[in-house]
């Protein structure tokens, strides 16, 4: 933990600390094979190496996934947990303890829709910050939060007002790190001067480089389910060859 903690900070424009996503405990080798200093699961990655839609993977199936990657390698993991599975605080924090991961990734979507058919909603930011503020408590010291912002996914009017909002209350309530997923390149100089502490980018591929977004204004780069995607484009093509 004191070692994800510590790579967050301190850290040279231009270089940002990138953390590649493994979806098992094959890949993660593979990233730690590659000299990178720590890793953060996506949860969308985890979900189609075990069959299931993005969302949709039982609790127990993502902690048992999450424990089978850290269990593969030394460096430190970081585990995208959605939005908590309805667990409460303290069993949320046991349980992630529970896998060997010293970070996680929290999302301020709903998990219900507001109205059938509606998809999923932004929670109340002074809403999630208490919920975020009791999953601190029940951490203390021993989790390098992550608090993901869904305010560029939810087609809200000012998305750059919001996010910063929501990342000044989520800070306050303990987070390390803000992440505001979905955040365009030329928002990012707003976002970077208005929100104090370290700031997470998902790199889109075909985008900046991770060189480019730390030159931004980005902390920490992830990409979500987009390595585990190309992989299988990859495998995709290996399938093609071999018909």
């Amino acid at each position: 933990m004191d070692v994800l903690r510590a790579l967050h900070h301190d850290r040279a424009p231009g270089d940002p600390l990138v953390l590649p996503g493994p979806w098992d405990a094959a890949s993660a080798r593979v990233f730690e094979e590659a000299g990178f200093p720590a890793l953060a699961t996506p949860s969308a990655g985890v979900a189609a190496s075990l069959g299931y839609e993005d969302g949709r993977t039982p609790a127990e199936e993502m902690f048992a996934a999450v424990t089978r990657i850290v269990r593969a390698v030394s460096v430190p993991v970081s585990a995208d947990i959605e939005g908590g599975y309805g667990i409460a605080p303290k069993e949320l924090v046991e349980r992630l303890l529970e896998t060997g991961a010293v970070g996680c990734n929290l999302e301020d979507s709903a998990t219900v829709p507001r109205t059938p058919g509606s998809g999923a909603a932004l929670r109340d930011p002074r809403l999630h910050a208490g919920w975020l503020a009791e999953v601190r408590a029940a951490a203390g010291d021993r989790i390098v939060l992550n608090a993901r912002i869904d305010t560029f996914l939810r087609g809200v009017r000012d998305p750059v007002a919001e996010t910063v909002e929501r990342a000044r209350l989520y800070r306050a309530a303990g987070a390390d790190c803000v992440y505001p997923i979905g955040a365009p390149a030329e928002a990012l100089p707003r976002l970077r001067a208005a929100i104090e502490g370290p700031v997470n980018v998902g790199a889109p591929p075909g985008g900046p480089s991770p060189r480019e977004w730390g030159e931004l204004g980005a902390t920490r780069i992830t990409f979500g389910p987009g390595l585990q995607r190309r992989a299988t484009d990859a495998l995709r093509r290996i399938a093609a060859d071999l018909r």
